[in-house]
């Protein structure tokens, strides 16, 4: 009885010891074996791995990428603008000697050191370049980053800056120079408009000057675009030639109607004058009116 009692003590044993010495490696991760203390030359890849019992220890490190949020650090940037900032960073490990044995924690090393690199970069940068020239920063702070990773068998595959938040003061200031440069450029715009449309004024008034009767045209044009409303009411453009005609010819009539004492002409008298004169030289049906009488419409 007691030899059977010790056969099952040893049966136990060795079940137990065979089941901690069997271990599985998953294929995302490498196992570094430590035996009494001293780490094996070559990590275990995946599948069964078979250890000393009592003797070897297994450590498994995962070689997967891992994203690590940076949480949003408080800064004064280089022009003296207090900014939130946060960003995240992937990595992965490269060398799983070196994360087990050289670190003791290689995920809070690596916050750490981005945090204190996010910090620097706030203060060397610009608040424009944290707003529109994140590329460059991103390098710079994945390499800030990067140098003492490298050393503990970490690689940092991308760092991003996730937003910047700025003061109310600063978004209104903002807004305010966002809303002056399109009004700036909404006036140039316009400026432009008006130089080009007096560009092709001045090509229409010349090709008018050459032909006459395009000058007609566009009187006729601009009679029937009145005229397209219905109104009661038809203007028609006093020409430019019967006013001068008319400068021309007052001197002369205002001078021989003047009174005979020599004070100088009513202008009155003149302008009565001149207007029998063009009256007697066309006829009345060319003066249009637009209502009234007969007697009305003839010219004293």
């Amino acid at each position: 009885m007691v030899v059977l009692w010790i056969v099952l003590a040893v049966g136990a044993l060795c079940l137990l010891g065979v089941s901690t010495s069997v271990r599985v490696v998953q294929e995302f991760e490498r196992g570094v074996v430590f035996r009494f203390g001293r780490v094996r030359p070559q990590p275990l890849g995946p599948g069964i791995a078979l250890l000393v019992p009592v003797a070897d220890r297994l450590q498994k490190v995962n070689l997967q990428v891992v994203t690590l949020p940076i949480p949003a650090q408080d800064g004064i940037t280089s022009d003296n603008v207090t900014v939130r900032v946060d960003a995240v960073v992937y990595y992965r490990v490269v060398d799983p000697m070196r994360v087990a044995v050289d670190v003791q924690d290689y995920s809070s090393a690596i916050l750490q050191v981005a945090q204190a690199s996010l910090r620097s970069i706030i203060g060397k940068s610009e608040l424009d370049d944290l707003l529109s020239n994140r590329e460059r920063l991103n390098q710079g702070l994945e390499l800030m980053i990067d140098n003492p990773a490298v050393g503990w068998g970490v690689h940092i595959d991308r760092v991003e800056i996730k937003d910047v938040v700025l003061p109310e003061s600063m978004k209104r200031s903002m807004s305010r120079q966002a809303e002056a440069e399109r009004e700036r450029r909404s006036r140039v715009i316009t400026a432009e408009g008006e130089l080009q449309a007096s560009r092709q004024l001045a090509e229409a008034a010349e090709v008018m000057t050459t032909h006459p009767a395009a000058l007609q045209l566009r009187l006729l044009q601009t009679v029937v675009e009145v005229a397209a409303e219905k109104n009661s009411t038809l203007v028609l453009p006093f020409p430019v030639e019967l006013l001068r005609f008319l400068e021309r010819s007052t001197p002369a009539d205002a001078a021989t109607a003047g009174p005979a004492d020599g004070r100088g002409a009513d202008p009155a008298t003149g302008l009565e004058a001149t207007l029998k004169a063009v009256s007697s030289r066309q006829p009345q049906s060319a003066f249009p009116a637009e209502s009234g009488n007969a007697e009305d419409r003839a010219v004293p």
